[in-house]
């Protein structure tokens, strides 16, 4: 067992180095963040495109952009780039992102405990008074014995 403590999360950092995962793979980028809250957008892109007669993007990318949101609120909250598992992520649906818009995603890591991370968040495309989306979940804690 080690002793050393791990690096402090940076959230632009770790979007900056553009390495070959999901979200990079939907267009995924940093947006802001503060100590347990992360911001993600996602851009809008005819690939993501769920409903192609209207336009509208799926809505696997947007839950996707509300899981990594939430995960880098969790890293934020804990100050560290620990394991963690998705253990329960609810999303409510409120209306479908507007066409042509990038769509923002903000999740908050409001209560951290031995081992569960509990998380909430939203989606909009540029209202935030106007949301598309609201998320409610628990993530599993993997570096606790």
């Amino acid at each position: 067992m080690s002793s050393a403590q791990p690096a402090s999360f940076d959230p632009q950092a770790l979007f900056a180095r553009r390495f070959d995962l999901h979200g990079n793979a939907l267009g995924m980028d940093y947006h802001a963040h503060g100590d347990d809250w992360c911001e993600l957008a996602l851009g809008y892109d005819a690939k993501l495109i769920g409903d192609e007669a209207r336009g509208i993007l799926a809505s696997g990318p947007i839950l996707a952009l509300m899981d990594m949101a939430c995960s880098g609120a969790v890293w934020l909250k804990r100050g560290a780039f620990l394991p963690h598992a998705t253990l329960d992520l609810r999303i409510d649906y409120l209306r479908p992102a507007s066409p042509h818009r990038t769509v923002i995603g903000r999740g908050e890591c409001y209560r951290v405990t031995r081992s569960i991370a509990f998380v909430r968040g939203h989606a909009h495309d540029g209202d935030p008074d106007d949301p598309l989306a609201h998320v409610a979940g628990t993530f599993m804690l993997l570096d606790r014995k």
